[in-house]
């Protein structure tokens, strides 16, 4: 399910969805277009944190959808991590 985020650039801010989320970033669907490159910075509203963030990625397909990278690795989504014995398959 897409989390409600808000993004800010200087004076700029927009809304936008999650697509994919990680400890790196997310790919987000936002409601105006954000420079490749931009310096952001990102409000989840279901967990209330917010975040520094780097624009990486442009969609092609979608002038809206860009990947960002966070500046810290953390988990401002609010999503379950699995825990830190779980391992793939033939890791062991």
């Amino acid at each position: 399910m897409p989390d409600p985020t808000k993004t800010s650039a200087g004076a700029h801010s927009c809304d936008g969805e999650t697509i994919v989320v990680n400890l790196h970033g997310a790919l987000v669907k936002t409601s105006s277009q954000l420079e490749l490159g931009a310096g952001i910075n990102v409000h989840v509203q279901l967990t209330g944190k917010a975040a520094a963030a780097r624009v990486v990625f442009a969609s092609r397909q979608s002038a809206l959808e860009v990947g960002i990278a966070l500046d810290h690795p953390q988990n401002i989504w609010g999503v379950s991590l699995p825990p830190a014995d779980w391992t793939e398959e033939g890791e062991r």
